[in-house]
């Protein structure tokens, strides 16, 4: 998954995002001292959909100290696979610009970074056996995250939208209705941001999908010729993913091709404008140029615009790293941000 010009922009798509960021948001960076900053808190909390207690990091803008009656927006940013609830902040430094974006214009949000494992985001194809991955999870140096990891009950996708959800409506003095919140995510993360607001629509008004695995059954031509072509038998999934990523992937989506559409967020897109199109959340999807999973964001792209639903669309050069994250999370940010503020 971690496989790898010129710059492609949806350019009415992101005519928003350029307008706000060429507006104010970054062009004249406020020395450092003279910057409100935001306050990093962490969040503890059960999970009943996963059995286990959870972590998140939570940002609060800095009018949430100064102004206590006033509630805000909320935005969830999930972490990619091999990932923990810091990578954000720690790798992302999504914190610091929060900071600056905050500073200089970016109306105030509650951001929250949750732990989702290696999950997904999504609920299981198959249970495992805890005691074997108890017994097998190596934590990073200073990780202490083990008895969290390996959870019984591994439905990761209500666990973000309903416990996350809840805990973080009750703590912080969030807006706690669709309207006002949103989420977004990296490749595992932004699979998670884009089928949890398509499989919850009356949770997420919008998602954002930063160099994402949002067509995971895409066999097709690379570069993407435009035309979508998909996995049809069990043998072609494992073929490409390979015997790398199989492991990983397969426990959660399935091993046959019906598991897998069932969680592919253009199916759900598609099953969710026949029901309710009016719910169909906002999407917004990236990728650098140099980053092996650029067709499925292309694929997706072509998909929705089809069903009436044209995505906001960049792509920028890097490649599937925090580089390019660290960059382009501002982008998401704006756009966000305009999706969830007070109408």
């Amino acid at each position: 998954m971690h496989r790898g010009g010129a710059v492609r922009r949806g350019a009415r798509a992101l005519l928003p995002v350029a307008a706000v960021l060429a507006g104010g948001l970054l062009a004249r960076p406020l020395p450092a001292q003279a910057v409100p900053r935001g306050t990093v808190d962490t969040l503890t909390f059960w999970s009943q959909a996963l059995g286990t207690q959870k972590r998140a990091i939570v940002w609060l803008p800095p009018g949430y100290a100064t102004q206590p009656a006033r509630r805000f927006p909320s935005v969830y940013y999930l972490h990619g696979l091999w990932g923990s609830e810091t990578d954000w902040t720690k790798q992302g430094r999504l914190d610091a610009t929060l900071d600056s974006l905050t500073a200089a214009g970016l109306p105030e949000m509650v951001v929250v970074m949750p732990d989702g494992d290696d999950g997904w985001y999504t609920t299981w194809n198959r249970l495992f056996d805890i005691s074997v991955c108890r017994r097998e999870f190596k934590p990073r140096p200073g990780d202490d995250t083990d008895a969290s990891y390996c959870v019984p009950w591994p439905h990761y996708d209500d666990y973000i939208a309903h416990d996350l959800v809840t805990a973080v409506d009750r703590r912080y003095r969030t807006v706690a209705s669709r309207a006002q919140r949103a989420i977004a995510g990296l490749s595992m993360g932004g699979y998670g941001a884009l089928t949890m607001a398509l499989q919850y629509p009356e949770v997420f008004r919008a998602a954002a999908s930063h160099s994402g695995v949002v067509s995971p059954a895409y066999t097709g031509a690379h570069p993407f010729d435009g035309v979508p072509r998909y996995a049809q038998s069990d043998a072609a999934l494992r073929e490409s993913w390979g015997d790398r990523m199989w492991p990983l992937i397969a426990p959660a989506f399935g091993a046959d091709t019906a598991a897998w559409y069932a969680r592919d967020p253009l199916r759900r897109a598609q099953r969710l404008a026949a029901t309710r199109r009016d719910l169909v959340p906002a999407i917004f999807l990236d990728c650098g140029t140099e980053d092996g999973l650029i067709d499925q964001s292309r694929v997706l792209r072509a998909e929705l615009t089809r069903l009436g639903f044209a995505p906001a669309y960049a792509e920028w050069p890097g490649k599937h790293d925090w580089d390019y994250w660290r960059v382009h999370a501002r982008e998401s940010l704006a756009w966000l941000a305009q999706q969830v503020a007070v109408r």
